[in-house]
């Protein structure tokens, strides 16, 4: 049964969710696990894409975009609206508004919320399905 955490940002900044977004990836990353990045669409996988290469200095974090085909090498983070492939499934960070298909199968997923309506609202629904679905919420508000 995977680990549900929600972080719930104070600001209503997309940026700032999309940096704490990088900096959970990081720490994903450096854990040795491997990362899915959930997005809504394809623009906001390309705006993560760019972001992680510029997100801190001195950073390093292997990606690439997921357009449905699977790398070869299980290296590298992946960022995509698609689902997640099943061995990108360790810890997923859910930018998006859809609660995440294969959900079982992953040990963590990171729900990244805002202080905005447009975050908040589908959270709650989510939170629920995961509720639902038997499994212990954490929530942390930053």
């Amino acid at each position: 049964m995977p680990d549900i955490s929600f972080y719930i940002l104070a600001s209503r900044s997309e940026r700032d969710r999309q940096m704490f977004a990088c900096k959970l990836t990081e720490k994903a990353y450096r854990s040795g696990r491997l990362c899915y990045l959930l997005t809504e669409d394809p623009q906001q996988s390309a705006m993560l894409d760019d972001l992680l290469w510029t997100f801190r200095q001195g950073s390093f974090v292997p990606h690439q975009l997921y357009k449905g085909i699977v790398p070869e090498r299980a290296n590298a983070v992946l960022i995509g609206h698609l689902s997640a492939p099943d061995d990108w499934c360790d810890v997923v960070i859910n930018l998006s508004t859809r609660f995440p298909d294969k959900y079982m199968n992953s040990e963590r997923i990171l729900e990244i919320l805002d202080d905005s309506e447009e975050t908040k609202g589908p959270g709650r629904s989510r939170y629920q399905q995961y509720r639902q679905a038997g499994l212990a919420v954490v929530t942390h508000k930053l």
